[in-house]
């Protein structure tokens, strides 16, 4: 197993096992997708590696690569399918301030229906955005801390 939570408590990990059920809609040596028990709404899936790794970060590079593919090639098929939704989120909460409320690190793809309801809002972006200058230090702070942190 990864790196990172408790897998003995883990409703992923026992969902990999089959000590949990689970309506899945498919999986492979790395990657696993099933419907999520809290759809917001109809055809929400659930994308989990099949190791136990708690934040996305942790994730060795050949598992975010099929985890992002398998999201992806997902969506397609919820698009392709007869709940012909009109768009499509993929959301990550990584973290408990996140939202994160499984740590187990996943994708959400949510199949998106004009009125559904479910919003992405942020106070935040209400507000008048930060000046330049702000942006520039904080783009320099995170560009500092990128190094030795993979490519990109």
């Amino acid at each position: 197993m990864g790196e990172g939570g408790n897998v003995r408590e883990c409703i992923f990990c026992a969902i990999v096992e089959g000590t949990a059920q689970a309506s899945v809609v498919m999986r492979d040596e790395i990657v696993m997708a099933f419907m999520d028990i809290r759809p917001v709404t109809r055809g929400h899936l659930l994308v989990i590696p099949i190791e136990h790794y708690e934040y996305l970060a942790d994730l060795p590079a050949q598992g975010a690569e099929r985890l992002f593919a398998a999201s992806l090639a997902l969506a397609a098929s919820l698009r392709a399918s007869d709940l012909a939704p009109a768009g499509i989120n993929l959301f990550n909460a990584d973290g408990a301030a996140a939202g994160q409320e499984v740590p187990h690190s996943h994708l959400h793809v949510i199949p998106r229906y004009p009125s559904d309801g479910f919003r992405v809002d942020a106070e935040a972006w209400r507000r008048r955005p930060p000046a330049r200058a702000e942006l520039d230090e904080t783009a320099a702070l995170i560009a500092v801390s990128r190094a030795g942190n993979g490519p990109g």
